[in-house]
């Protein structure tokens, strides 16, 4: 005779099991519609593998586990994809979540499947695959994923493999009408559990003894199988994973531990059912038995159910009469919550639907207070203070629940049931179990900004210090060479401008920075030690000044076109700023003018005169520094295009890293680093087509074009002031024909942009409108000065 041992509390509440067991399970039949949640398990949801209007059929996969704690989808059904959306779940919050929506077409044509005659052929791994495949999830509880359960490790070897069959929640008969109808069923399913197991000790079922008939068939399905079947008294909740250990083998699970802590696995009879079904003929899990019970309901009723099924659906094949229902249940009425909606469908851990009257369960009276009798400790199943954690609770004391061992809590109701004032001191658990979960949720976020932002400061601050670093050896640097030429013997007028000259072509050879001697020559004027300057430099500064000008002029006259199209408030500011840059243009262009005149006589002098080719490029990196429009040589354009994609490149290559990254932590910001790599990709290949026509127009040029001097550096100088005085020379006909040119290019844009604005309904329509109106006035007067002119 077999052991048998107590748990501590429990309670004894009326079963109420007669309503659904007087017929066999009925085939529910196929609604014209499924409703698929792709989270009906416990951990990560599943992934959508099919699109909308895509036709599926039964058994075919439509949603893939995301992760190793997940399970997939499969059509219940033939049918096709109706939407892909957030609808309404079985969930205590009444809460909406994503799911894939069946039309079904009645035809219930199956996929292709098949299953193993002999599974004893494949390894361990190979068969929990198959059932994780399968999408198979416990059916008497949370929903965990069975093939985690399978995936035991070597290092805790499984003594026990235990069945659950006890169904202790009132009103349920799912697994009893299984046991009844389907034992062999059950049987082979545990066969194939026991040899993934490979328990060393024991294979048992455990029963509560108000189920005669099943307890019958069970047994007579295990005759020489060695699997044992173990009845023993009924009382709530010996159902539960831990109480059923306790009860089968006197050991306890540990706080916050797990069966196979203490060498045993905990499956449930349905779901070594849908293992049996999976592995001996291919099918996944689409189905379950259900219960619909209640006296609201005209013909309770066991179902093999389609998942996804509405709950209305059943409700109408069972006689479902509204306005005796006092409210609708999922699951029973210990453990079970109320349903705020008919249109919920059935998921994999739907066991029970719920319809009592009034009469059968009449609502709850009003909450008293707490008169501290200590029943709810007498009634728990898992030795906790119920009364100590309900003052918890109420004062939300979290820390101090959880020194209470909250979490061990498994929400059974006794403590409420047992409570002569009333109290849903389950409902308090709930709640406060739900409040400590999002506080540690918010504090893990919490941690990880701010090592995003302690990990921010300290690059920062590195850089600022790298910097600083950087700046303090330039300029000690710079008070050295200082020093040198200070200390440096003292030489005639035409000695130090040619040795000003050889120290700018070391500096060149030997430093990136072409303007470091610019700042050599400032830091020495500075100092009273500067030399004449002469006139080739006075004209090289003043045609640099006059070029920074203009470039200056022509990007306030852009700032002033754009403020005034806009009716920007600034608009004053800008015309100002574009007055004052005209008039240090006029003096620039008149102080140049007076000193080239001045030179008229010198300008046949010998071609051995002209700007040494070193001179010239500093003069070049000063004006480039500078912002002016220096002509750029040939060689530093290839040079300039080529760091331009070599820096492209690696920015690509660094964006594409961060996508990948992305795109496998499922990171919200795949889109944005998607969009990163394109822009980088569309400025590379900008970069290299540039770089290609460039060296094409190098290649064309030196093969055809002579060469138009020895000194190429004097000839684009040459090139650059014979501009500049075309434009100095231009007469006022000339100028006023220009503006007319540019208002006459601003009107046709700004009338493409009205129109554009009036097609689209835009508001700035009328401020474009306002803006055409102005610049064609300009025009107009533009047109009548050089008519008079």
């Amino acid at each position: 005779m077999r052991k048998i041992w107590d748990i501590h509390g429990g309670i004894h509440p009326a079963e109420n099991k007669h309503q659904s067991l007087h017929n066999p399970i009925e085939n529910a039949g196929i609604p014209p519609q499924l409703i698929l949640p792709l989270a009906q398990h416990i951990g990560a949801p599943a992934s959508p593998i099919v699109n909308v209007g895509d036709r599926v059929l039964k058994g075919q996969m439509i949603a893939e586990a995301k992760g190793f704690v997940s399970a997939p989808v499969h059509a219940p059904t033939s049918g096709v994809i109706a939407a892909i959306e957030s609808r309404v779940i079985p969930h205590p919050s009444g809460m909406s979540a994503s799911c894939i929506v069946i039309d079904t077409d009645g035809k219930d044509e199956w996929i292709a499947h098949q299953g193993l005659e002999d599974y004893t052929q494949l390894s361990k791994i190979e068969l929990v695959d198959r059932v994780r495949q399968a999408g198979i999830a416990g059916m008497g509880g949370a929903g965990f994923p069975a093939a985690v359960k399978l995936s035991t490790r070597d290092d805790k070897p499984i003594e026990t493999l235990i069945l659950n069959g006890t169904e202790c929640e009132p009103y349920i008969t799912a697994d009893d009408i299984l046991m009844r109808e389907r034992a062999a069923e059950i049987i082979a399913g545990a066969e194939i559990l026991r040899h993934l197991i490979k328990p060393s000790k024991e294979t048992l079922i455990g029963v509560e003894d108000n189920k005669p008939e099943g307890i019958a068939a069970l047994k007579k399905a295990a005759e020489g199988t060695g699997i044992e079947i173990v009845v023993f008294p009924t009382k709530y909740p010996s159902g539960g994973e831990k109480q059923l250990i306790q009860i089968l083998t006197g050991k306890e699970v540990p706080s916050g531990g797990l069966p196979s802590d203490v060498g045993i696995v905990c499956q449930n009879i349905g779901t070594a059912t849908a293992i049996y079904r999976a592995i001996r003929f291919g099918e996944p899990l689409i189905s379950r038995i259900t219960t619909v019970t209640g006296e609201a309901c005209g013909q309770p009723q066991n179902y093999e159910v389609l998942l996804g099924t509405p709950v209305q659906y059943l409700l109408d094949k069972s006689g479902f009469n509204k306005d005796n229902c006092i409210r609708l249940i999922m699951g029973g009425p210990m453990m079970g919550y109320t349903l705020q909606d008919t249109a919920v469908p059935i998921v994999k851990t739907s066991n029970c639907v719920l319809a009592p009257t009034v009469a059968e369960l009449p609502p709850p009276p009003p909450a008293q207070a707490c008169i501290r009798c200590g029943m709810c400790a007498e009634a728990c199943p898992v030795s906790l203070l119920p009364q100590q954690m309900y003052w918890f609770a109420r004062a939300q004391e979290h820390e101090k629940l959880e020194d209470h061992q909250l979490f061990d809590c498994i929400e059974c109701g006794a403590c409420s049931f047992a409570c002569p004032s009333n109290i849903p001191l389950v409902q308090y658990y709930r709640a406060s179990k739900a409040e400590i979960r999002q506080a540690q949720q918010d504090k893990i976020k919490a941690e990880r900004s701010k090592e995003r932002f302690e990990a921010r400061t300290a690059r920062l601050e590195q850089e600022e210090a790298e910097k600083e670093a950087k700046r303090a050896a330039r300029m000690e640097a710079a008070k050295a060479k200082a020093a040198a030429a200070a200390n440096a013997p003292e030489a005639g007028k035409a000695d130090i401008i040619q040795a000003a000259i050889e120290r700018s072509k070391a500096k060149k050879a030997e430093s990136t920075d072409p303007a470091q001697a610019a700042i050599a020559r400032a830091q020495a004027k500075r100092d009273g030690n500067a030399a004449d300057e002469s006139p080739q430099e006075k004209t090289e500064r003043l045609q640099k000044l006059l070029a920074s000008a203009e470039k200056r002029l022509a990007a306030a006259k852009e700032k002033l076109a754009l403020a005034q199209e806009q009716q920007n408030e600034n608009a004053d500011a800008f015309a100002t700023a574009v007055s004052k840059t005209e008039e240090k243009l006029a003096a620039i262009q008149k102080e140049l003018s007076e000193h080239e005149a001045s030179l008229a006589p010198t300008k046949a002098a010998p071609a051995s005169d002209s700007a040494d080719p070193a001179q010239a490029a500093i003069a070049r990196a000063l004006a480039k520094r500078a912002g002016a429009s220096a002509d750029e040589s040939d060689e530093d354009k290839t040079t300039r295009l080529q760091n331009t994609v070599a820096s492209t490149e690696k920015r690509l290559s660094a964006a594409q890293e961060k996508l990948a990254l992305a795109q496998e932590q499922n990171d919200a910001n795949v889109a944005a680093f998607a969009t990163g790599v394109e822009k980088t990709q569309a400025k590379l290949d900008t970069a290299k087509k540039e770089l290609n026509d460039h060296l094409a127009t190098l290649k064309t040029s030196s093969a055809s074009e002579p060469v138009a001097s020895d000194d190429p550096v004097q000839a684009a100088i040459e090139r650059a002031k014979a501009a500049r005085e075309a434009q100095a020379n231009m007469s006022d006909a000339d100028k006023i024909k220009q503006t007319i040119e540019s208002l006459e290019s601003r009107i046709a844009r700004t009338k493409e942009k009205l129109e554009a604005a009036r097609a689209e309904g835009d508001d700035k329509a009328d401020i474009l409108a306002d803006s055409l109106v102005k610049l064609e006035d300009k025009l107009a007067a533009a047109q009548q000065t050089l008519s008079e002119t």
